[in-house]
């Protein structure tokens, strides 16, 4: 497998960067965090000196929310073809490899590469060509989303804790069930990298995806309520979560609709 580099932007520019992006864009503000929500995909990994500028921009889409009458929705994942590069990549995982192998064969894309943004399931946004991605962003929030919510979130300690939870999804249209998934993503976190490209340097991300779990199916024209639970591994014992569900087409498709909440963990309780 080869893995191809995008141009980076210079790392003291991000915020230019982001502006220069979406220059196309009616309005560049900060937009209320209530709209029509886009989910948007990073497939990064700390091993790609062409990632950090990409997980920089990622972050300011993430605060800015820049698209006015959208909800930016943002995950962090971690591939791990990378590892073996000399810096094995603390937030990589298969499963995320296995899902951005698994974009790139139904958007025909010849080979997986970092970093790569995918939104809503059907958009290869690059930066390489920056001119385009607000017009993506833009029509990405005008297609016809599915309400989704997420109810009673909590967690459980035990032995291990658990986070658990509702999600309420409307009709969905079509004539074959969607896949439901939950991700539980950490709110943000950083890393000094040691050896590799990056080597020496601190590299800071947002929604750090750890855990995607697909919940069930939601059936064509029937409004849904399905429950989940997730066991947090050690490291997800942090005092802030984010919670996102999604409703996507199988293969993987389309995102019909997504929702967000924001969580903190119980502290963990002082030895006795």
């Amino acid at each position: 497998m080869t893995h191809r580099r995008l141009t980076a932007w210079p790392r003291h520019g991000a915020s230019f960067a982001l502006a220069a992006a979406l220059a196309g864009a009616a309005t560049v503000s900060f937009a209320e965090p209530a709209g029509a929500p886009v989910l948007i995909e990073l497939f990064t990994a700390e091993g790609c000196s062409s990632c950090p500028p990409a997980d920089h921009f990622l972050a300011e889409l993430d605060a800015a929310q820049p698209i006015p009458g959208a909800r930016l929705i943002v995950l962090s994942e971690h591939v791990d073809y990378w590892d073996q590069q000399g810096w094995p990549d603390p937030y990589a995982s298969k499963a995320f490899t296995e899902r951005q192998a698994a974009y790139d064969r139904a958007l025909r894309v010849r080979e997986p590469f970092t970093p790569q943004f995918i939104i809503d399931g059907v958009i290869d946004m690059r930066l390489s060509r920056r001119e385009r991605i607000a017009e993506q962003l833009r029509t990405a929030a005008a297609a016809a989303k599915i309400p989704v919510s997420i109810e009673s979130v909590g967690v459980r300690r035990s032995t291990m804790p658990v986070i658990s939870g509702v999600v309420h999804v409307d009709g969905v249209t079509g004539e074959r069930p969607c896949d439901l998934f939950v991700g539980i993503a950490l709110d943000h976190a950083d890393t000094h990298v040691l050896r590799g490209e990056n080597r020496g340097q601190y590299l800071r991300h947002v929604a750090v995806l750890r855990d995607l779990v697909r919940v069930g199916a939601v059936t064509p024209g029937a409004a849904s309520r399905q429950s989940f639970s997730v066991e947090l591994r050690p490291e997800l014992d942090v005092p802030t979560l984010r919670v996102v569900a999604f409703v996507q087409r199988a293969g993987p498709g389309a995102v019909l609709g997504a929702a967000e909440q924001t969580i903190g963990t119980p502290e963990p309780q002082a030895a006795q």
